[in-house]
């Protein structure tokens, strides 16, 4: 056996369903890199480092734009909404093309399309002509773009790399997205204080030119591809009737449907908050998303060094508990010295439930249904995250945004304890073995 192998046992099943398997021996520092061998996975992480500072650089400008123009927090929900709405009606349709084509190939076209998306709205800003109706339309458009993408790139990682080494690497892709949350917002801080907002948007769009690079790189094996008679509509739809009659896998998707609609959507409400209930400007705002992510790349590093010493339902349900509490007092705040720990440890606790309940989910389908399967989930991810974006807008705008924010930290905190009941009512209702 050579060094970087892990012995490895199975265990009772927990949360995914499926036996799990854990180290019998201790992994080391290395076992938190292992995927970091296979060279494919190294040029994807590379490229799409650099390609998700820019993308952070892209959310984090535009909601400052929408707030800029408009000053109105619902708009900053219908931006939000409009990114992510089309992911309800595309996303099932996309895991069926990333099941019918070679990943690859899909996620160079839709990394090239983004591209052009972002190069537009860098030159609507540059030229002054840039309008709310335009981030609208170009978020629509994004959003299409990324139903497609996001099931070919979850269900791709395995094709990268290993089954077992399948939950280190998302949880290091969870690392990556995070290592550039604490880098992208600080820089889109800066490109707006001293170059002005197109900058953050021209960075952006340039910065997917290293993601396809990477992309068309790699050297990967043949993949079996089974066709089998039916209409698109009837493939796709069968990533519904998997998660329905698996009730693991409907509980995890349930659990990310309240925490996107209810939780993620504080994100929204950012600048509002920023601007309003602190008083900051851009940097410090930026230094509010950095915080968040710097939190939630110590989550996603623990889920991949020490994510094997405890359950995944104990990380999953801890993680969304922290969340909550966390953004509870966030929403009770007005320090700015005192929302940068709390932003922090909130990113870590809700990187414990993204990680963990992402690589349970991945590894508890079957290959020839993972990307139908992360179709449905980038809908439940993606697609709820338009009801949460509009709720958060409506309510903010009615009853402020701190009260929206406390409200949302109550919600998912009660569904995670309502998903530990249905979880240990199931275990306890399970026929002797």
């Amino acid at each position: 056996m050579s060094t970087t192998e892990t012995k490895t046992a199975s265990v009772p099943e927990d949360f995914t369903g499926r036996p799990r398997r854990v180290a019998t021996e201790p992994t080391g520092f290395r076992r938190m890199f292992s995927a970091f061998r296979h060279r494919n996975y190294r040029l994807f992480l590379s490229g799409q480092l650099i390609s998700l500072v820019g993308t952070w650089m892209n959310n984090t400008a535009e909601g400052w734009l929408v707030y800029q123009l408009t000053g109105s927090k619902a708009l900053l929900g219908v931006v939000a909404a409009a990114s992510s709405g089309p992911m309800l009606f595309f996303s099932t349709f996309g895991g069926w093309v990333a099941d019918r084509y070679p990943k690859r190939s899909v996620l160079v076209v839709t990394q090239a399309a983004s591209m052009v998306l972002s190069l537009v709205l860098a030159y609507l800003v540059w030229s002054g002509h840039i309008q709310v109706w335009q981030i609208i339309v170009l978020a629509l458009l994004g959003g299409v773009v990324m139903a497609f993408d996001m099931p070919a790139r979850q269900s791709f990682v395995i094709e990268m790399t290993s089954r077992e080494d399948l939950t280190n690497a998302i949880s290091l892709n969870s690392s990556m997205v995070n290592g550039a949350r604490i880098v992208g917002p600080s820089l889109a801080g800066i490109f707006m204080a001293r170059f002005g907002i197109a900058a953050c948007f021209l960075f952006d769009g340039l910065s997917f030119i290293a993601v396809i690079a990477g992309l068309l790189l790699m050297r990967l094996l043949p993949q079996v591809r089974v066709h089998k008679e039916g209409s698109a509509w009837a493939h796709s739809l069968e990533g519904f009737r998997y998660v329905r009659n698996n009730p693991r896998v409907l509980t995890i998707l349930s659990l990310f449907a309240v925490v996107g609609i209810f939780g993620w959507s504080y994100s929204v409400l950012m600048p509002a908050f920023a601007r309003d209930v602190l008083g900051l400007g851009e940097e410090a705002y930026g230094m509010l998303l950095s915080a968040n992510g710097i939190g939630a790349l110590i989550g996603a590093l623990s889920v991949a060094g020490m994510g094997h010493r405890f359950t995944p339902r104990q990380l999953a349900l801890s993680g969304v508990w922290i969340f909550s509490a966390m953004l509870l007092l966030f929403s009770l705040n007005q320090s700015l010295i005192a929302a940068l720990p709390i932003l922090a440890v909130s990113g870590f606790g809700m990187m414990l439930f993204f990680s963990t309940s992402n690589s349970a989910l991945q590894t508890s389908v079957p290959d020839e249904m993972r990307g139908r399967v992360m179709g449905v989930w980038a809908l439940v991810f993606g697609g709820m995250m338009p009801l949460g974006s509009l709720e958060a807008g409506v309510v903010a705008h009615a009853f402020g945004v701190p009260a929206t924010i406390r409200v949302g930290a109550l919600v998912c905190a009660l569904a995670a304890f309502v998903t530990l009941v249905i979880v240990k009512r199931r275990g306890r209702s399970k026929p002797a073995q």
